[in-house]
C-alpha cells in the first residue's frame, strides 16, 4: 500500500503542481519550455509506474474489503467507462461534445473514477480512484477560476461539429471495446466481462 500512496503523491502531485500558476511560471522560466516538459513527463511517468506497481503489489498481497458493491454497480461501471472513453476522445476533436463539457478530459477522469469507485469496495481501489476523482474535481475548479475555457474548449461552432462528435463516439467506442475485451485483463490483470478468465 505504501508504494501505491507514494506513486499517487508523485503522479497527482506533479499534475496538481500546474494549478499553482505562479510556481509553474517561475519553474518554466528557470528551466525553459523543453526541459520543463521533459522533467514534467519524466516525473509523471515515474509516478504512474509506481502507482501501477503499488496497486499490483497491493492486489497480490490481498484486498482489504471495506464494502461489498452489489452486482449492478459493475454493469453501471461498464456503461460509465464507455462514456469516459468517448469524453476522452472528444477532448481532441472540437465539436458539440467538447464545447458542452468544456474540459472533456477532466470529465473523462471523473466519470472513470466514479465508475471504478462504484464497482470496487476495497481500500486500495477507494484510495486509487478516490485520489484521481479528488484531483480531477480540484483541477476543474482551478481551470474554471483561471477562465481558460477559450484556450481549452472548442470554438463556438462549425461545420465539423457533427463529424467530430461522430468521430469521438466511434474512436471512444473502439478504444473502450479493445480495453474491455483485451487490454484490461492483459494490462491490469482483472477481467471485466462475465466469463473472462
Amino acid at each position: 500500500m505504501t508504494l501505491l500512496i507514494v506513486g499517487l503523491i508523485v503522479f497527482l502531485g506533479t499534475h496538481a503542481f500546474t494549478m499553482f500558476r505562479g510556481a509553474r511560471s517561475t519553474l518554466l522560466r528557470r528551466l525553459g519550455p523543453g526541459p520543463y516538459k521533459g522533467l514534467y513527463s519524466l516525473v509523471s511517468l515515474i509516478g504512474i509506474v509506481l502507482v501501477c506497481m503499488g496497486y499490483s503489489r497491493y492486489r497480490a498481497d490481498g484486498y482489504i474489503p471495506v464494502w461489498d458493491p452489489p452486482v449492478w454497480t459493475r454493469h453501471l461501471a461498464l456503461l460509465l467507462v464507455w462514456v469516459a472513453f468517448v469524453c476522452m476522445a472528444a477532448a481532441y476533436l472540437p465539436g458539440r461534445i467538447k464545447r458542452r463539457l468544456k474540459h472533456p478530459m477532466l470529465a473523462s477522469v471523473k466519470i472513470w473514477a466514479v465508475a471504478h469507485l462504484l464497482a470496487n469496495g476495497d481500500l486500495g481501489s477507494i484510495l486509487l480512484f478516490g485520489s484521481f476523482l479528488a484531483w480531477a474535481v480540484l483541477a476543474r475548479i482551478s481551470v474554471k477560476r483561471r477562465d481558460e475555457a477559450v484556450e481549452h474548449g472548442a470554438p463556438a461552432g462549425g461545420s465539423g461539429d457533427r463529424r467530430n462528435d461522430l468521430l469521438a463516439l466511434g474512436i471512444g467506442t473502439a478504444a473502450y471495446a479493445a480495453f474491455v475485451v483485451w487490454l484490461h485483463p492483459l494490462l491490469i490483470g482483472v477481467p471485466v466481462l462475465p466469463g473472462q478468465a
